[in-house]
Order: structure tokens, then C-alpha cells, then sequence
């Protein structure tokens, strides 16, 4: 492998955050062949600042999406891969919101940014420049999280976000919850019911809200369960991990990895570089 790494450390936001940032994951790429690694739907609005040379990224894998340039780029919830394409050498940090952490953070449900990549100064202005000079010049891990806590806090301090957390119907916020608690598992018109609602309306408040209906929410976090059983070092036979993540079969799975990341699960192991813990 010579000098290839491909280093992942993460850390959790301050307790106050964590209703609004689930997680922040520093990442160190070098010496790797050039080439695309999928970010894959999850449960997460990911906004990603590099620490190197600008983001170059696509909204869709293999599909002929144009790649932009980002020095931070954020991101709604979205039902394919989004495409990083490196040379082999990519360093930056990635912070996963919540959909309430829309409201917090950028000031908007996260529905105004499903399926959009946005440069992050034009949600965040001088504090995303000001987060990226922080983020640059600090040298260890630990203190690039310790500012983005401190920024974190600050930009969630000034937007009063107990009135953003009251925007949200508490319905929209049970269902969420219950969604992502049961990994997609979840029958959408039972849910509906035990909240109180046709399954009609609540799919409706549910998209104006995450930008995604609870059915499509509930495939993503599914997938998502999957993705990380296969992403780990000594991942289980495909068949086993359709049974433990709630497919009918292997096939099922298959058909879900090709729509949310445009590749076979075969093929996206042979392609993409995991991070390794470090």
C-alpha cells in the first residue's frame, strides 16, 4: 500500500448541541489513488469544510452531474451519493446536522435544502469564514472540534433557538425520533396513527419540515444501517447484512445500493477507500 492512509477520528458536539449536531468526523486522505468517494444518504445534513485544497463535488455518482469547487459545502438530505473526487490527498472535517439542527444552524427547515449543495458562506456568511481559519490553523483534532463547539454554540446561541425547536410540530419531531430509533423499521401509517394523524398529512408536514417523506426517510435509514455494516473491516457476507438491516433478501438490498449510491455494493467495495480509525 506504500504511504496510503486514509485516517477518520470522531467526536461528539458539546452536550448543549447535540439536539442540532449529531457528530463531527475529522478526515485525512494521502497518498491514495485519484478518485470519487461517495458520500451516502444517512439521516444527516453534512456540511464539509476542507482543510486543504477546495472540495471538488458532484450531486450524483457516475451520472454526469457537473462537479463544483467548494471551500465549504453544505448539504440537505438526499436520496443518491453525493461525489467527492480527490487526487489522492484530500484533509477536512465534516459535521452531521439534524433536521431541527437546520433551523438552529442555518436558520431554515432543512426541506429549503433537501438535494442541494450549498457553498457553506452563502448559509453561514463571515462565521464561515471565520470557522474555516479557525479549523485551518489549529493543529490537533481536538482543538478543530473544540471551535467548532465554540462556533457551533455561538451561531445556535444567536438564532434563540428554542423558537426555531417550536417551528417544528412536535408530531414532525416524535415521528423523526421514532424513525430513526427503529433504524427505518417502521410502518409509516401505524406511526401516523399513534401520532394522531391520517398518514396523508403526516407524510405531508414530515416532507415540508425534512424534505423527504417518512417512507423515503425510513429506506435511508435502513440503507444507512447497511452501509455501515459493510463498511466495516471484516464486513459480513451481503446476504447476512440485508437480514440483520431489515431487507426481504439480498436482492432487495441490491436494488437499494444501486438507486442511493449508483453502484452494486460489489463494485462500491472495490472502489471506495474506507476510513480507517485512527
Amino acid at each position: 500500500m506504500g504511504d496510503h492512509t486514509a485516517t477518520g477520528i470522531g467526536a461528539r458536539p458539546a452536550p448543549v448541541l447535540r439536539e442540532y449536531v449529531d457528530s463531527y468526523v475529522g478526515f485525512d486522505l494521502r497518498g491514495s489513488p485519484t478518485g470519487v468517494h461517495c458520500g451516502p444518504p444517512s439521516r444527516a445534513l453534512t456540511a464539509v469544510i476542507s482543510l486543504s485544497d477546495p472540495l471538488e463535488v458532484a450531486a450524483g455518482v457516475d451520472d454526469g452531474s457537473p462537479v463544483t469547487r467548494f471551500a465549504g459545502v453544505a448539504g440537505g438530505l438526499m436520496r443518491r451519493s453525493v461525489a467527492f473526487h480527490h487526487d489522492g490527498r484530500q484533509q477536512g472535517v465534516k459535521v452531521a446536522l439534524t433536521p431541527l439542527g437546520a433551523r438552529a444552524v442555518y436558520g431554515m427547515p432543512s426541506a429549503e435544502l433537501a438535494h442541494r449543495l450549498v457553498p457553506l458562506d452563502e448559509l453561514l456568511g463571515a462565521l464561515a469564514v471565520e470557522l474555516a481559519d479557525r479549523l485551518r490553523s489549529a493543529t490537533t483534532w481536538a482543538a478543530r472540534f473544540t471551535a467548532l463547539d465554540e462556533l457551533l454554540l455561538r451561531v445556535v446561541g444567536r438564532g434563540a433557538c428554542g423558537d426555531h425547536a417550536r417551528q417544528v410540530r412536535p408530531e414532525v419531531v416524535e415521528a423523526w425520533r421514532r424513525l430513526v430509533a427503529a433504524r427505518g423499521r417502521v410502518q409509516v401509517g401505524a406511526l401516523a396513527a399513534e401520532l394522531g394523524w391520517s398518514r396523508r398529512y403526516l407524510t405531508e408536514r414530515f416532507r415540508g419540515e425534512v424534505g423527504l417523506s417518512p417512507k423515503t426517510v425510513a429506506r435511508v435509514l435502513r440503507f444507512e444501517h447497511a452501509h455501515e455494516r459493510a463498511a466495516v473491516r471484516d464486513p459480513l457476507p451481503w446476504g447476512d447484512v440485508a437480514t440483520i438491516t431489515g431487507y426481504a433478501d439480498q436482492a432487495h438490498l441490491v436494488r437499494d445500493w444501486r438507486e442511493f449510491t449508483g453502484r452494486t455494493p460489489t463494485a462500491w467495495r472495490r472502489s471506495e477507500v474506507l476510513l480507517g480509525a485512527g
